[in-house]
């Protein structure tokens, strides 16, 4: 005769499946606080920038970085044509969207500047607007705070830059400082 109750097996594999879906959720709402999708775009913000900072030392040419409310360029400055020209040719320079759900704040001289969507279907032959962040060939730089914002939860993360190109990157969580 056998007696009433779960064998020992079964009961494990329902504890198994629980942990399974716990880690699953523990994961997905990020216990820590932590916005990993909003750190990630502010982590290749900041090294792009350093990366042009260096650039611009290296190659004597001045750089831009054109920011709208949702998407940001790269630009470099030519002189024979006196415009800021996008660098479409680069792929790790390319104009970006950001994702869903993400927006900038600017801050120029702790003045919060109001970003404006580039018109894209001007002729080729109106100048673009110039970029708010520029980036001399001596490796000067605009001073700013560029913010990402998640609009649904409040998150942010912050990239910093003084006049001489030094960042400090803050994430959803904590700050961290680069030279």
């Amino acid at each position: 005769m056998r007696s009433k109750g779960f064998t020992l097996v079964e009961i494990l594999v329902v504890v198994v499946i629980m942990a399974v879906v716990i880690s699953l959720a523990v994961l997905s709402i990020g216990v820590t606080g932590r916005d990993s999708q909003l750190d990630e775009e502010s982590r290749r913000i900041e090294g792009l920038i350093s990366l042009l900072h260096d650039r611009a030392l290296l190659e004597g040419r001045d750089f831009g970085l054109r920011i709208e409310p949702t998407a940001y360029e790269f630009v470099v400055y030519e002189p024979r044509r006196d415009r800021w020209m996008p660098m479409d040719q680069e792929h790790e320079f390319r104009r970006r969207d950001l994702p869903k759900g993400l927006r900038f704040q600017l801050q120029l001289d702790s003045q919060t500047v109001v970003l404006k969507a580039v018109d894209r279907t001007l002729s080729s032959d109106a100048a673009p607007p110039a970029p708010q962040l520029a980036i001399a060939a001596s490796g000067e730089g605009t001073p700013f705070r560029l913010t990402l914002l998640r609009d649904a939860t409040q998150a942010e993360a912050s990239v910093d830059g003084d006049a001489l190109g030094k960042l400090s990157l803050e994430n959803s969580n904590k700050v961290a400082k680069r030279s």
